[in-house]
């Protein structure tokens, strides 16, 4: 199977004319008609049916399509990328992130990506995971850094890592020496927690239910930073990612049975081409969430309990 194979069948699956879409790939009908049936033919499957000048396209076809729309809009862009590769990008490049990211992961990438591309202007704005999506969908953001929205169907989502959440305790707190904590523990324990509209709160809520532990919400908080500095200053408690926090005066603490986990990643439109610059700063966030995930699993790695 060759690419030109796929063209020609996403040419022929989109005008179902093998007349109108022979002139589309710039070939003559017979030569599309050989290379349709070349495919068929190792693909063991017919993906028209053909009666007369009709043409439709079976299962096979449909379910085929998707996948090879997919495969040539990576092999177009990465061509695009590899031929701006040696010029010197320009323009925007514009980013929504999470809280979680823009603390460190996001800084670390704009400065890398400064480096390699001084002549685009980056800009950042810190939104949560809902605000991003949409902000994607009106064209007002190029790539979303964030975890998975609740409503995520009219984008693109690929997840970079899997990351687990702690308990956050103050250095007073009844758990701060503690190894892990169980969930069921959590049990009308006093906590702060992200709003309900937050995806996380809802991953929370989940591991809840699943630990029979009903926690006393005792407040709810839309940004990081101010839940971990109350969390400081009181004996109450919430559950952050791992990238959340680096500070000395507030204890981070493994949850377990079960074990909040959640997978961030990149944002995007389907179906459109990503700008050279996007694809480069994508490309970026990649390697340093990898290199991020790496030095987290090292720092947070535990004992064998007994």
């Amino acid at each position: 199977m060759e690419l030109r194979h796929l063209r020609y069948f996403a040419a022929l699956a989109e005008q179902l004319s093998f007349t109108v879409a022979a002139q589309k790939v710039h070939v003559t009908q017979s030569t599309l008609s050989h290379q349709i049936r070349q495919l068929e033919e190792e693909l063991g499957c017919r993906l028209f049916e053909r009666e007369g000048r009709r043409v439709t396209m079976t299962e096979a076809g449909e379910l085929f399509l998707e996948r090879v729309r997919n495969a040539l809009r990576e092999v177009d862009e990465g061509v695009s990328t590899v031929r701006f590769a040696a010029e010197e990008m320009s323009g925007v490049v514009r980013i929504g992130a999470t809280h979680t990211f823009n603390l460190h992961i996001i800084p670390r990438c704009v400065s890398l990506f400064l480096d390699r591309h001084p002549s685009v202007r980056v800009d950042v704005l810190e939104m949560t995971g809902d605000g991003i999506a949409q902000a994607l969908l009106r064209g007002d953001l190029d790539i979303g850094v964030t975890y998975k929205p609740n409503d995520a169907l009219p984008l693109r989502f690929e997840p970079l890592y899997t990351e687990e959440m702690m308990l956050a305790v103050g250095l007073r707190h009844p758990f701060a020496k503690r190894r892990f904590v169980r969930m069921s523990e959590l049990h009308l324990q006093r906590m702060v927690l992200l709003p309900r509209s937050f995806s996380t709160r809802v991953l929370l809520d989940e591991s809840f239910r699943m630990a029979n532990a009903a926690p006393v919400v005792v407040a709810e908080m839309n940004a990081i930073a101010p839940m971990i500095e109350l969390v400081r200053a009181t004996d109450i408690a919430t559950i952050v990612s791992t990238h959340a926090l680096r500070r000395e005066d507030v204890k981070m603490i493994p949850l377990e049975s079960p074990t909040p986990v959640r997978s961030p990643g990149l944002l995007w439109r389907r179906d459109e081409a990503r700008t050279p610059a996007a694809r480069a700063f994508a490309s970026i966030v990649r390697s340093v969430s990898d290199s991020e995930s790496r030095d987290t699993r090292r720092g947070t790695a535990r004992a064998p309990r007994h």
